[in-house]
């Protein structure tokens, strides 16, 4: 405690922030990269019009000065001291997305995030022009969209950016992103750790969009990798993170990043031959390849690390939602019957409750599709549970075809990669909300992906932990450290966490599941046309 408390009062404590799908949150740490004090705020997306998932520029900006309070709430609880110096701090996010802004700095249209499917045509052909695969939710598909839809305001982007990076600009005045999360705003090339020259070059002789006088290099973020210098903050950024005016000016910044690269830095898995699997509401894996995919194919990303290695990440837009709305159904129920039982206890029961089923969960399919799924074709979704007359219909089977629900659009994606590029991986990191419950989603993501899992102790930290990491790597890394060094000698220091090998049998049981749950997309498909 008073370690810690030293630590916060000498300016030496580095913070980390993270915009998640469901909860902003912030940790602080020490120079040992220990965990000192938290804060989180919770928030949720809106559908507007119907059509586009969003949140408001009100929505990020209360929702970050609250958790900034809550962190500070949490220090002087702790310690009795205020914040008013930090060693660095760096902001992540959900990654891609599209925040377009014009030469006055207004938000042109509402933030477009990555739960959206409404860049299907864009995708498509910039796949095809670029032989190299552009997903929805990227922000070029965003913006190509944006031109083959004739919208206005294109002509009067003068910058665009994701949400990370949109919270680092108005902090420092600095338009610039870590290339992990610039991977994830248009292609990237590994030897110069830049945007591709040659496809900004064939997206400018794109007829569209030679009718716009601003060049893409213009208005891209300048990319920086893991390491660098962000800019610091400004007086007028310290005011609005930090309302009660007690926070410095002049803190460094690390660059912003994506959810992914800090999924990466959070479990160690920055190396050629690592991985991890992200699973909380989207589920996504990243690996670390050795050399170039064989193929293009459009349920493979290709993304880098933080310090620009090329990654190849499997991204699904659906994970836990649909389990967590039928747990709560569970909890409704038992309070209609006057049981209250707290959050946790209920998960665990549940997910527990799920191991004693049957390994192809008995002839019982679930779809989570609350959104659109590009990786099955899907640009909408409508969750869904069927089952055959004669299924083994019990509480166990339920619950366990949910969780295999929750990976099964995942491991088509991991199958591909695995299978058929044969890419190799010694070890996946599983990490956020999925692997709460000891033991359960781990052995099901090893079931699915045939590979060894390992979760670390320290996975529950997640995301604003691994920003915190990256920008603790500015302040602390010695000349020449990589930051696979950093991470693995002076972070995990040889931990490799609780590991769980695939069990064949359950392995087995979830292919024949994936026989059902493929067979039936048909079913979910009809599903979003009639309803």
């Amino acid at each position: 405690m008073e370690h810690a408390k030293q630590t916060i009062e000498n300016g030496k404590a580095v913070l980390g922030i993270e915009f998640g799908s469901t909860r902003i949150k912030a940790v602080l740490i020490d120079e040992n990269h220990t965990p000192i004090a938290t804060g989180a705020h919770d928030w949720e997306n809106q559908l507007l019009d119907g059509k586009i998932w969003s949140y408001s520029l009100d929505m990020i900006w209360s929702g970050l000065q609250d958790c900034y309070k809550k962190l500070t709430d949490d220090v002087w609880e702790q310690y009795g001291i205020v914040i008013k110096r930090l060693a660095a701090i760096g902001f992540s996010g959900m990654m891609h997305g599209y925040m377009a802004f014009n030469e006055k700095e207004e938000l042109l249209v509402p933030f477009r995030t990555w739960r959206n499917t409404i860049t299907k045509e864009a995708a498509k052909e910039l796949t095809e022009v670029f032989s190299f695969n552009i997903p929805q939710r990227w922000s070029i598909a965003h913006l190509y969209q944006a031109i083959l839809n004739g919208e206005e305001h294109v002509s009067e982007i003068t910058y665009f950016t994701t949400l990370a990076g949109y919270i680092h600009w108005k902090l420092t005045g600095e338009k610039v992103m870590g290339v992990g999360e610039a991977s994830g705003m248009f292609p990237i090339d590994a030897k110069t750790k830049n945007y591709n020259q040659t496809m900004i070059a064939k997206f400018h002789q794109l007829e569209k969009v030679q009718q716009y006088s601003w060049k893409l290099e213009e208005i891209l973020p300048k990319v920086l990798v893991a390491g660098e210098e962000a800019g610091r903050l400004t007086k007028e950024g310290a005011a609005l993170l930090d309302i009660t005016g007690n926070l410095e000016a002049g803190i460094l910044m690390a660059p912003p990043e994506g959810d992914a690269g800090t999924g990466m830095a959070a479990t160690n898995s920055v190396a050629v031959r690592t991985g991890n699997v992200s699973a909380g509401t989207s589920v996504f894996a990243m690996v670390v390849m050795e050399e170039e995919l064989k193929a293009v194919h459009e349920e493979i990303d290709i993304v880098t690390t933080p310090s620009g290695e090329n990654v190849a990440m499997v991204h699904c837009n659906n994970c836990t939602s649909d389990l967590n709305a039928w747990v709560n159904l569970f909890k409704e129920t038992l309070g209609a019957f006057g049981v209250s039982v707290d959050a946790d206890t209920l998960y665990g029961t549940l997910y527990h409750k799920a191991l004693e089923g049957d390994a192809d969960c008995g002839g019982l399919v679930a779809f989570n599709y609350f959104s659109g799924e590009p990786v099955v074709g899907l640009n909408e979704g409508r969750p869904l549970f069927v089952r055959k007359p004669d299924a083994n219909f019990h509480l166990a089977n339920f619950m366990l075809t949910h969780l295999y629900a929750s990976l099964a659009t995942l491991k088509i994606g991991c199958d591909i990669l695995f299978k058929e590029e044969n890419v190799k991986v010694d070890k996946l990191y599983g990490h956020g909300g999925l692997f709460k419950t000891k033991g359960v989603g781990q052995g099901i993501l090893a079931a699915a992906m045939n590979a060894p899992v390992a979760v670390m102790e320290t996975a529950g930290e997640g995301g604003p932990w691994g920003m915190a990491l990256l920008a603790s790597y500015i302040v602390n890394k010695t000349e020449g450290e990589s930051l696979e060094h950093y991470l693995s000698e002076r972070v995990f220091a040889g931990e490799s966490g609780s590991v769980m090998n695939p069990d064949p049998a359950d392995v087995a049981g979830f292919d024949r599941y994936m026989e059902s749950y493929k067979a039936c997309l048909a079913a979910e498909a009809k599903a979003v046309e009639v309803l």
